[in-house]
C-alpha cells in the first residue's frame, strides 16, 4: 500500500481527502499544522509522497519543506493559492516536485498522485539499463543514484528523472514540452515555470560540486546536457 502524508489545517478538507484516497487504496496520514507535519515527516516511518499546504499554523509549508530538504528527498506536492505564482516558484526552489492550485478538482490530484508513482514504478522497472555516463555525470538506474565528478549528488525524484531524460539525449535538445510530459506527466500550461525552476535547481546542485557548464539553456527551445 503506497503511503500519503497531508500536512494542511483545513480540517474538512483532509478529512474528506481521508475518505476519497483511502477508498482508492492509499495509506493516509494527517497532521494539521506544519511542526506537526515535519515532526511525522522526519520521525523514520516511511511516506511516499507528502500533500503540504502552504498556509499553515506554527510553520507554513515552505518551513517544513525547507526543514525537510535538508535530510529527505520525500516527493512532496505543494498546494497553493490559485494563482499565487510566488508561492508556486518558492515552493520549486525550496525542492518541491510540483504543485496544485487551491481549490482543486479530487481527480486532478489523483491524476497528479498516480503521476508521482508511475515515475517510481519507471524507475524500478529500469533498473536493468544500463548506467548512464556523460560529461562527468554519472547514474545508475540500479541504485536511483546519481554523481558529478565522482560526487553524490543528493537529488529528488523529479529532479532524478529530469537529469536522466537529459543524460538519455545527450548532445540533442530537449523541449520543455517533452520534459513536462515525460518527467512531471502533465501537458506544459502557458507561463508555467516548473520546468525552468526543477532545471534550475539540477543545475545548482551540479556547480556546486563541480563549476563546469554542463546543462545549456537554448532560449524558447529547451535544455540540452554537454557532451564534453
Amino acid at each position: 500500500m503506497q503511503s500519503l502524508l497531508i500536512i494542511d489545517d483545513d480540517h474538512q478538507l483532509t478529512a474528506m481527502l481521508d475518505t476519497y484516497l483511502s477508498t482508492l487504496g492509499y495509506g493516509i496520514s494527517i497532521a494539521e499544522d506544519g511542526e506537526a507535519g515535519l515532526a511525522l515527516a522526519t520521525s523514520g516511518r516511511h511516506f511516499d509522497l507528502i500533500l503540504l499546504d502552504v498556509m499553515m499554523p506554527k510553520l507554513d509549508g515552505f518551513d517544513v519543506l525547507r526543514r525537510l530538504r535538508m535530510h529527505h528527498s520525500t516527493p512532496v506536492l505543494m498546494l497553493t493559492a490559485r494563482g499565487d505564482d510566488y508561492d508556486r516558484i518558492l515552493g520549486l526552489e525550496l525542492g518541491a516536485d510540483d504543485y496544485l492550485p487551491k481549490p482543486f478538482n479530487h481527480r486532478e490530484l489523483v491524476a497528479r498522485i498516480k503521476a508521482f508513482f508511475r515515475r517510481q514504478e519507471l524507475s524500478l522497472s529500469a533498473q536493468s539499463q544500463q548506467d548512464l555516463s556523460v560529461n562527468g555525470l554519472f547514474l545508475s538506474t540500479a541504485t536511483q543514484s546519481a554523481q558529478v565528478d565522482g560526487t553524490t549528488l543528493d537529488l529528488t525524484a523529479t529532479e532524478f528523472a529530469l537529469l536522466r531524460l537529459l543524460m538519455m539525449n545527450a548532445g540533442q535538445r530537449v523541449s520543455k514540452q517533452t520534459i513536462s510530459e515525460q518527467v512531471l506527466e502533465k501537458k506544459l500550461m502557458a507561463f508555467d515555470r516548473s520546468i525552468d525552476m526543477h532545471v534550475s535547481n539540477l543545475r545548482r546542485k551540479v556547480s556546486q560540486i563541480s563549476p563546469k557548464e554542463r546543462i545549456k539553456t537554448i532560449r524558447g527551445a529547451g535544455y540540452l546536457l554537454l557532451t564534453q
